[in-house]
């Protein structure tokens, strides 16, 4: 007979969730968390956090791995590479996007999607849905059946010609979500206004990266961002306005919020720590590495959103990786050629950096409370896709994924990061923290040196109806 209590049992930790901070044991079995408290007993591994705070795995819950783009363009990350430098990052679970082409099966993209990560992923994943096409059969039969077996949330677009819908099929989306418990992340931008400026740019000559800033101001997001309100109040059902990236959407978001509008709203690092002179003062094409949509505005934007995030008009903070190489014909030099700021590949990689960015800058310099980094990087993502309090917590009966973290100093360098792309716009940014061990299911997956690969082991997690509000509640089901 055994005289372990525990598989694993973690020691003096400093246990850090959204509304407490606390001294405790940790003891896990079968990857879940058993039980907490002092002096617990004897596991069959023991790590002492002594010194070390202790939180909750990390939720990427908006990023891109292995999505299907037109050629030459190709991801550089898939569920392998992309959930390594998660594991590595502090993440223990990724929801990245099964995409619709227009005239497609919704139920054959998600289909794809399964292909694509099947046997691939390090740490626990789900499924967005992206839905370009809203045709009556996707509406009235896909999306229910989709929502019923555990995808439920989808996201939408205004812009991109190839994903963009008008406001009628966004409204009808909207009431899918609503008629169904689902939740809605938009991409609030005005696709009308950035292909005007786009073609005005292109007539003056203006074709270099630091142009794409340029045809993309921060009215064009305001404008989206107040009409993606109006459309969910007209619906009577919440959205999550994704990747939010200045003040003039803050000012919408907040508008609403104070005319009692459940409104959501996400932020990612490139609108902390990048700005549009990233992007290039003068013409040259390096600035394409920090090509993204919205594009990272100015320095006293930055202070904006960093406030946002400490008063809580934030609701989750996720990287939005989308891992293109540089220095690739299938990256942002499509077929091996710099090419007109319109056509370089959308999207920056930050899977690994999302966490210790916000660790680092956030809760050790005194932004944001330990508690608001917990909730915004791994709780609320949990609560807004349904996989809280399974996800997103250090509590009995929650999956054993948790982070102990190391106060040290490091310099980001793209040689010590764990994905693809061959280089990080984060590129010598000095940090005072970085994960000291990531645990995945109760086993060690990353010991802030060595990667412990789990492929395959990573699961697919169904995801229920979002808890950040009461579910709603039908006639039929009062009767």
């Amino acid at each position: 007979m055994s005289t372990h209590a525990f598989e694993l049992v973690i020691r003096n930790a400093l246990v850090a969730t959204a509304s407490d901070t606390f001294m405790s044991d940790i003891g896990i079995n079968n990857g879940v968390i058993e039980q907490m408290g002092r002096r617990l007993g004897p596991g069959r591994r023991e790590i002492d956090a002594a010194g070390r705070t202790v939180t909750p795995g990390g939720i990427d819950s908006h990023c891109h791995l292995d999505q299907p783009m037109a050629p030459p363009t190709k991801m550089a990350d898939d569920f392998d590479t992309g959930t390594r430098a998660a594991a590595c990052g502090g993440t223990t679970m990724v929801i990245p996007f099964a995409c619709q082409f227009k005239g497609q099966s919704l139920k054959a993209a998600v289909a794809d999607y399964h292909q694509r990560a099947n046997g691939k992923a390090h740490v626990d994943y789900a499924f967005h849905l992206i839905v370009s096409d809203p045709t009556p059969e996707v509406l009235n039969n896909e999306l229910p059946e989709l929502i019923a077996q555990g995808y439920s949330s989808f996201k939408i677009y205004m812009t991109y010609d190839d994903l963009k819908l008008n406001d009628g099929e966004i409204l009808s989306i909207l009431d899918c979500a609503k008629q169904h418990n689902a939740l809605v992340m938009v991409h609030a931008e005005n696709s009308d206004c950035i292909e005007w400026l786009t073609r005005k740019l292109e007539a003056a000559g203006k074709t270099a990266p630091r142009f794409h800033a340029q045809s993309r101001p921060m009215l064009v997001e305001r404008e989206a961002t107040h009409r993606a309100i109006a459309l969910s109040e007209l619906i009577d059902v919440p959205i999550l306005l994704v990747h939010i990236s200045g003040r003039e959407a803050v000012e919408q978001i907040r508008w609403a919020r104070g005319h009692g509008l459940n409104i959501f709203a996400e932020t990612c690092p490139q609108y902390l720590f990048l700005t549009a002179d990233d992007l290039g003062i003068d013409d040259s094409y390096l600035g394409a590495k920090c090509v993204c949509s919205p594009p990272p505005r100015d320095k006293g934007n930055q202070s904006v959103i960093w406030d946002a995030l400490a008063e809580g008009l934030f609701t989750v903070f996720s990287s939005d990786h989308a891992p293109f190489k540089y220095d690739s014909p299938q990256g942002k030099k499509p077929d091996g050629k710099e090419v007109d700021f319109k056509y370089i590949p959308n999207g920056i990689p930050g899977i690994e950096t999302r966490m210790p960015l916000l660790y680092s800058e956030g809760v050790l310099k005194g932004r944001i409370t330990l508690n608001k980094f917990v909730e915004l990087t791994s709780t609320n993502a949990a609560k807004a896709y349904g996989v809280h309090p399974r996800k997103g917590t250090i509590a009995i009966g929650a999956d054993a994924d948790l982070v102990i973290w190391d106060h040290k100093p490091v310099e980001i360098k793209n040689s010590m990061l764990h994905h693809e792309p061959d280089y990080t716009p984060y590129e010598g940014m000095e940090l005072l923290a970085w994960p000291g061990i990531t645990i995945s299911a109760g086993e060690v997956v990353w010991d802030g040196t060595n990667f412990y690969p789990r492929k395959g082991q990573g699961r697919f997690i169904q995801c229920d109806a979002p808890t950040l509000l009461p579910r709603r509640v039908t006639a039929s089901q009062r009767d």
